[in-house]
């Protein structure tokens, strides 16, 4: 025999009301917060209504808000070498270049204002800025992250030019050579990219003996070893002269 329906007792009621009038709060306060953040970023994100123009640009190396991080400003590339070249730090680095790797390539009469020249791993240019400063026009710069106007982006591993295009190729990175990911399919490109009786002027840590510069290159000769100081560290500048040109490997 079915029991008969019994009604509620009265606690369950109360307790069925409180929870959903508490669930009602919780909701109106989740809303309110959610209000309160939208119009918070709204107006500290935004110079102004129907204003594509950012307020908040934080300097900082990390972005301290969600603003920050969505609301960089694009530096114009031409302001920004300006204000590297003004750097103590930049001239100093072209001032060290002219020293130990122009002079010497001068003097060998291996560089001259009709040069063409490959910076390989160039960073953010500055051994293009200096070879322009020294007169040289034709100048190239690459790395595998570009950094306009100076440098365009490319594979130091698989460079996308033609077999002997330049007449030197250089790379003052001290790091660029020994930190490559295949060493010797970085020596071979930059031989493959040098014409015939060019030259290679490499900025290496003084670390790396020379005889394994002359065994990853295979196609140059060493012409000259001399020291140079670049940002502070003394690094060993090798220059080879290319006695051909290698064919891209398949």
């Amino acid at each position: 025999m079915p029991l008969p329906n019994r009604p509620a007792p009265a606690m369950d009621v109360h307790v069925r009301r409180l929870l959903n009038r508490v669930s009602i709060a919780l909701a109106a306060v989740a809303t309110a917060a959610l209000l309160y953040v939208f119009r918070r970023s709204s107006s500290s994100c935004f110079a102004g209504h129907g204003s594509p123009t950012y307020a908040s640009l934080s300097l900082a190396p990390f972005p301290r808000t969600s603003c920050d991080a969505a609301s960089r400003r694009v530096v114009d590339p031409d302001l920004r070498l300006v204000k590297l070249q003004d750097s103590p730090r930049w001239r100093r680095r072209d001032a060290a270049l002219s020293a130990s790797v122009f002079a010497p390539l001068r003097r060998r009469r291996l560089l001259g204002a009709s040069s063409r020249v490959l910076c390989v791993a160039a960073g953010a240019g500055q051994a293009v800025d200096a070879l322009h400063v020294a007169g040289v026009a034709d100048v190239t710069g690459v790395d595998l992250v570009d950094f306009p106007p100076l440098v365009r982006r490319a594979d130091p591993h698989n460079l996308p030019f033609f077999d002997g295009a330049f007449d030197i190729v250089l790379s003052d990175d001290p790091g660029a050579l020994t930190g490559a990911l295949f060493p010797a399919r970085f020596a071979a490109e930059i031989e493959r990219t040098v014409r015939r009786g060019g030259a290679i002027a490499l900025g290496v840590d003084r670390h790396i003996d020379v005889s394994t510069v002359a065994h990853l290159f295979k196609k140059s000769r060493i012409a000259e070893v001399g020291n140079g100081t670049l940002d502070g560290s003394v690094v060993s500048i090798v220059i080879l002269r290319s006695n051909g040109t290698n064919t891209r490997p398949h």
